[in-house]
C-alpha cells in the first residue's frame, strides 16, 4: 500500500502552480474590466487544482498500465513503481475529476453560465483521454495542444467570464501567455522523457519535433508569453514588469539547451512552475497599475 507522501509525490505538486497561475491571471482581467468576485474565483481554483491533480493521477495510471514508466526517469509513479494497484489509482482520479465537476457546477450556477458544464464536461473528457482510452492523443503529439487550450484558454477564460460575465483583450493576452507557459513545462517534461517514450512508442510533440528543435520552443514560448502582454504598456505602463521574466526564464532555458543527462530536465519543472506564478503575479500587478 502505497504511504502518504508517496501520494503526494505521485499528485506532482511543482505542476500545481499552472494551476493557480490561470485563475489569477484570469481575475486580474475581471478585476480590470471592475467585476472581480474572490468567490467566484476560489471555486474556479479548485476546479483547476483538482483537474490537474485528476490528470496527473490519470497519467500515472494509463502510461503505467501501458508499462511506458518501468523504465522512467522523471518523478515518482504509484502504478509504475508498483506502489499502488492501478484501480487504486484510476480511481483517485475520478475522485478528483469528481471534486472539479462539482466546483464546476456551483461555479455555473452562481454565474448563471450553464453553459459552462459542458466545458467543464470537455475539459474531464480531454484529461483522461490525454493518456487514457484506447488511442490517447498525449500519444499522437497532441498534448501541448490540450494543454494550451485547457491550462490557458479556458482556465483564464472562464475566470474572466464567470466573474465579469464578458471578455477583454487584456483576459485574450493573459490567457494566451499563461498557455505558453503551460505548454512550455509540459515539453520540458517530453524532452526529459523523449528516450522512453520512443521505446514506448509514445509520439509526443517533443518525439516529433526531435531532441533540438523540441528544447529550442521552450524559450521560445517562454519569450512570446512575456513579449504578448507588452501590447499594453501604452495603457498600462506596469506592464513592462513582465520583462524581469526574462531574466527569471534564462537558467532553466540554459538547462533546457545544455542538459546532458535527462535528469538534469527534472528541476526545470519546478523552475518553469515558479515562473508561471510570478508572471501570474506581474501581469496581475501590470493591470493594476
Amino acid at each position: 500500500m502505497a504511504s502518504f507522501s508517496q501520494w503526494v509525490a505521485a499528485a506532482r505538486l511543482r505542476t500545481l502552480p499552472m494551476a493557480i497561475a490561470p485563475v489569477v491571471v484570469g481575475s486580474a482581467a475581471a478585476a480590470e474590466l471592475g467585476s472581480l468576485h474572490l468567490g467566484k474565483a476560489l471555486l474556479a481554483l479548485i476546479v483547476a487544482l483538482a483537474l490537474q491533480i485528476g490528470v496527473n493521477y490519470s497519467n500515472d495510471y494509463s502510461d503505467g498500465i501501458r508499462g511506458t514508466d518501468d523504465d522512467r526517469v522523471g518523478p515518482f509513479r504509484l502504478t509504475g513503481s508498483g506502489a499502488a494497484a492501478p484501480a487504486t489509482v484510476r480511481n483517485m482520479a475520478f475522485t478528483f475529476y469528481g471534486i472539479a465537476a462539482l466546483a464546476g457546477l456551483a461555479l455555473a450556477i452562481w454565474a448563471n453560465a450553464w453553459w459552462l458544464l459542458l466545458v467543464g464536461l470537455a475539459s474531464i473528457v480531454a484529461a483522461w483521454f490525454y493518456t487514457g482510452g484506447k488511442n490517447p492523443y498525449g500519444y499522437m503529439g497532441l498534448g501541448e495542444i490540450f494543454v494550451f487550450i485547457f491550462f490557458g484558454l479556458v482556465a483564464v477564460l472562464g475566470t474572466t467570464y464567470t466573474q465579469a460575465e464578458q471578455l477583454s483583450d487584456v483576459a485574450w493576452v493573459g490567457a494566451i501567455g499563461t498557455g505558453l507557459v503551460s505548454t512550455a513545462l509540459l515539453m520540458a517534461n517530453n524532452v526529459r522523457d523523449i528516450p522512453t517514450d520512443v521505446e514506448a512508442g509514445k509520439r509526443t510533440l517533443a518525439v516529433r519535433l526531435g531532441d533540438t528543435k523540441a528544447r529550442w520552443s521552450y524559450p521560445i514560448m517562454l519569450a512570446v508569453a512575456v513579449a504578448a502582454p507588452l501590447f499594453f504598456v501604452r495603457e498600462y505602463p506596469g506592464m513592462w514588469l513582465m520583462l524581469v521574466l526574462l531574466v527569471v526564464s534564462l537558467r532553466p532555458s540554459l538547462i533546457m539547451l545544455e542538459a546532458q543527462e535527462r535528469g538534469e530536465l527534472i528541476p526545470v519543472l519546478k523552475m518553469t512552475g515558479l515562473f508561471g506564478i510570478l508572471y501570474a503575479v506581474l501581469f496581475t500587478l501590470g493591470v493594476a497599475l
